[in-house]
Order: C-alpha cells, then structure tokens, then sequence
C-alpha cells in the first residue's frame, strides 16, 4: 500500500480499505490572545478551501479514526474530540470541486472515482491548545493554517453549517463543561478565562457576574496568586478540576 507522500497517491491508493460513503469532517477550535480560531485546509492550485477530514477504515472505530486525522492534521495525539452532528444533505454530494481539485493536481479520476461518490459526513470539533499545534497539510492541499471565526474564506461542500452547528455546540456546553480546560495553559487568571469566554460567546461579560458563575459551576479550582513582580494587586491562579463538578449551571 502506497503512503500519502506517493506522487500517485489518489490513483493508487487502496480506497478499498475505508468504509464507503462515510467521512470525518473536523472543527478544530484553537484559541490566542486575539480570540478564537479555527484550523483550515487549502487546495493545491486552486481557491478551495475546507475543514479538515478523513476516512474511516474498515477495522477502525469511529473515534479512534477522528483521532487520527486530527493526529495528521495537528501532530496532537491527546485532543478533547466531540462527534456533534452527522451531515448528508443532498447538496453536499456535488462531485464537482473535488474533481477539479484532482485534475488541477494532475490527476484524471474517473466519473466513479471513490472520491466523488456522496458521503455523508461525521462532524468532530476538537478543542487544543493553539500553540501547542504544528499544522500539517494533506495530500491534495498546500497549506493548513489558523483564521478567526469572523475571518474564514469561503469553504467547500457544507462547512460554514459544519462550523456554525459546531459554534452553537460549543457555547451551548461553556458553562457546563471544561470548555476552557484544552484551550488554555493549565494555570490561568479568571481575566484570561474570562476573554476565552466572550471570545467563544462572541460577546462582552460581566467581570462580577462572570467570576460569581464560574465560581458557582464546580469547574474551577483557585490556586496561589500569580506572581507579577509589581506593586499593584496580583490575581489569583486558577485551573479546571479534574473531577467532575458537583453541579453545573444552565
């Protein structure tokens, strides 16, 4: 079996081994002092762009298959992964951009490629630490590399919804949830917390009311003061607990 780095790689390659008509498509969510991010793929020789995804062998479970593109896509081996919904709209079953993604590429796929069958898509969204990252391109891409929710190009197929039902996910579980824990260094003042937060919610907090919440959710841990070496106040250290809250807020 030939591996992705075979010029060939599309034509020769033993599609056999994957289930058909199945994909993993993944947002992965990374996060930096000028707010949230999301990882995304471009094509060889062309303007496309998309999420990044995989297939799901046939001797593979369906998570372990996500961990591992989100492995070749992030060289991370230990993300926090949710399967949040499954897509299989018509619409995204055009076989068009994918064939002139091959063919931009040098490659000549037949009308019955395994490629340009319809899938219907997995969606994962992965929440890592930005800095902790090395973006890695695909076979038929070029680059893979960061944008800011409010400045991603034009994607493929149905991505937008993919990122949008994952955004609604995401702020959906971020008081109930370790939503930060992945996102952030391991010790973290409640201000840093609280910028992820109106980041993810896309909206300004309350410093009281935001501190007296995350306080009240079970999911904080106060450490020691973080030392500034300056005269005013230092803030207090905190980080998530590894158990599981007694209680959370809705």
């Amino acid at each position: 079996m030939k591996n992705s780095r075979d010029p060939d790689f599309p034509d020769s390659f033993n599609w056999g081994q994957f289930l058909p008509a199945l994909a993993i498509d993944c947002v992965i969510f990374g996060y930096s002092e000028d707010g949230l991010k999301i990882l995304i793929l471009g094509y060889k020789n062309t303007s496309f762009f998309s999420l990044p995804g995989g297939f799901i062998r046939k001797k593979e479970a369906i998570d372990d298959a996500a961990k591992r593109i989100l492995e070749e896509r992030t060289g991370l081996n230990d993300i926090y992964l949710n399967q949040f919904y499954a897509f299989g709209n018509l619409e995204r079953s055009d076989p068009e951009p994918m064939k002139m993604i091959m063919e931009n590429n040098g490659f000549t796929p037949s009308n019955d490629h395994w490629l340009l069958q319809r899938f219907v898509s997995l969606g994962y969204f992965a929440l890592v630490n930005y800095k902790r990252v090395k973006p890695r391109p695909g076979f038929l891409s070029d680059s893979c590399r960061w944008y800011g929710i409010h400045e991603l190009p034009e994607l493929i197929f149905d991505h937008a919804k993919m990122v949008e039902q994952a955004l609604k996910i995401l702020r959906r579980d971020v008081y109930s949830k370790r939503i930060g824990k992945n996102l952030l260094f391991e010790m973290f003042t409640m201000g840093e917390l609280q910028k992820l937060y109106e980041s993810i919610l896309d909206e300004k907090l309350h410093r009281t009311g935001f501190h007296r919440k995350m306080m009240r959710s079970g999911l904080l841990k106060r450490l020691g003061k973080k030392k500034t070496g300056g005269a005013h106040r230092s803030p207090y250290l905190y980080s998530f607990r590894s158990d599981k809250p007694k209680h959370t807020i809705s």
